[in-house]
């Protein structure tokens, strides 16, 4: 019996600054996860995945990832995703030193 598919995001990282991206409604991309596209029906979350693979000249490893809904838009539901989302681990930089 196949699994119930759950909401989820096109993210990657941008090919020039190798920054955590989500694919937007807009097709534009955003650094930010409340601006990404959640994507409830396989079939388009598939679609929307092939349609962002082949912006090669833009961004690099792309892949769909698990979201639910929270209070200011999608939220991870893995901790790799939360780790994505907040940056290196090793000492603060980039995303880190802004907070």
């Amino acid at each position: 019996m196949p699994r119930e598919f759950t909401p989820k995001v096109v993210t990657a990282n941008a090919l020039l600054s190798g920054e955590v991206v989500y694919l937007t409604a807009n097709d534009d991309w955003s650094p930010r996860l409340s601006e990404a596209e959640v994507l409830t029906d396989e079939a388009h979350a598939q679609l929307r995945l092939v349609e962002a693979s082949v912006r090669q000249s833009e961004i690099v490893g792309v892949y769909l990832a698990d979201v639910v809904e929270g209070e200011d838009g999608p939220e991870p539901t893995h901790f790799r995703e939360e780790f994505r989302r907040t940056g290196p681990s090793n000492y603060a930089h980039g995303k880190q030193a802004d907070l």
